[in-house]
């Protein structure tokens, strides 16, 4: 495999950096008990988490956005997830140790994310990520991934050109965006992933935890440098 060297780390937000899941079910399954419905099995929802409302509804609803009655559960879904934004969201293992390193190494990081600025503006800060250099919304730049904008907007605001980006990603978009951006593509195994395995998503690297994502970058780093001073890396 070969990497080109780093200047910044673009993540995805929801089944890359954080945890989400759990409150996005838990919203879900309140619209549910609101129309008297019994709660959608958490394991059929986590899998959809990095999809949003469509998958969460499509999950939960059997209903697609072109459906009649589809807006209205979107819309009651999302305020219902903006009243509990961050409940039980959590970084996922690891991630606080990879942020750290990511700034030992003078490595820029950012967020690049297809939730809507409503949601990532309550919930970055609250979670511990309030340090992103920059946090890109679905609704920042006039198109969401796949398309490649909202991650060529995240990289002419940390000044830094795409290829010297890489891009993490829990979902098969992530990939695309990244790789039509002209970005290094990293799969994040750890996260949802859809249904879809993600060794077939064809990104320039598959990591299998935050410390697998670490180690390749310390890799490319001292490759680059010839010296590395983490001493949080074993």
């Amino acid at each position: 495999m070969s990497l080109t060297s780093p200047r910044a780390i673009l993540f995805d937000l929801d089944g890359t950096l954080a945890d989400t899941a759990p409150d996005l079910a838990a919203a879900m399954n309140r619209v549910r008990a609101a129309r008297g419905l019994a709660p959608t099995p958490y394991e059929l929802l986590r899998p959809v988490a990095s999809a949003g409302a469509r998958g969460l509804i499509g999950a939960s609803f059997a209903m697609k956005p072109e459906d009649e009655g589809y807006n209205e559960l979107r819309d009651a879904f999302l305020d219902t997830y903006e009243a509990f934004i961050a409940v039980e969201s959590r970084l996922f293992e690891g991630i606080d140790a990879l942020l750290a390193n990511l700034q030992e190494y003078k490595l820029a990081w950012g967020i690049v994310t297809n939730k809507a600025s409503r949601f990532t503006d309550r919930l970055v800060p609250r979670i511990g990520l309030h340090q992103s250099a920059c946090v890109i919304s679905g609704d920042t730049t006039a198109h969401a991934k796949p398309h490649p904008e909202p991650l060529l907007e995240a990289a002419r605001r940390l000044d830094v050109a795409p290829q010297e980006c890489w891009y993490v990603g829990d979902d098969l978009r992530d990939i695309q965006a990244g790789r039509a951006a002209g970005m290094v593509t990293i799969a994040a195994a750890w996260g949802y992933c859809g249904h879809v395995e993600p060794a077939t998503w064809n990104a320039d690297a598959l990591v299998e935890s935050p410390l697998h994502l670490l180690n390749l970058i310390r890799a490319q780093v001292l490759n680059s440098s010839g010296s590395i001073t983490s001493s949080a890396v074993q």
